[in-house]
């Protein structure tokens, strides 16, 4: 190897430690494209005028898509150490479990109540 050579991929290697890692553009773009479909989607389940269980499951479906690419692409988490994906992505993770074991003791609570006192108060 040349001293020439050398040279060069010293400085190239030293450019690419300040410069940080970069992610090619059209990434970002086809991202923003699926989170305007994405969005398109949920719009839709308003315009089709779907209602109930479906029109939330379906709207909190395209937010929770929309949120973790945004999360993963533009704060970078994908490219991130595992151990800080699971600091920040696993404390929302439990408040939800959290929260769907309040809703279904809240329907047992519920049904008892019914049950036992009746429906007029």
């Amino acid at each position: 190897m040349s001293e020439t050579t050398a040279h060069a991929e010293v400085q190239t290697t030293h450019a690419q430690a300040h410069t940080g890692q970069q992610h090619p553009i059209g990434l970002y773009f086809f991202v923003w494209g699926l989170l305007f479909v994405l969005s398109a989607f949920s719009y839709m389940v308003d315009y089709l005028g779907i209602h109930g269980y479906l029109r939330w499951t379906l709207i909190l479906l395209f937010m929770m898509l929309k949120a973790g690419l945004i999360v993963a692409v533009f704060m970078h988490m994908a490219w991130e150490r595992l151990a800080l994906v699971y600091a920040i992505l696993l404390p929302p993770l439990l408040v939800l479990v959290f929260v769907a074991l309040m809703v279904s003791e809240a329907d047992y609570t519920i049904f008892t109540r019914l049950a036992f006192f009746g429906a007029t108060p």
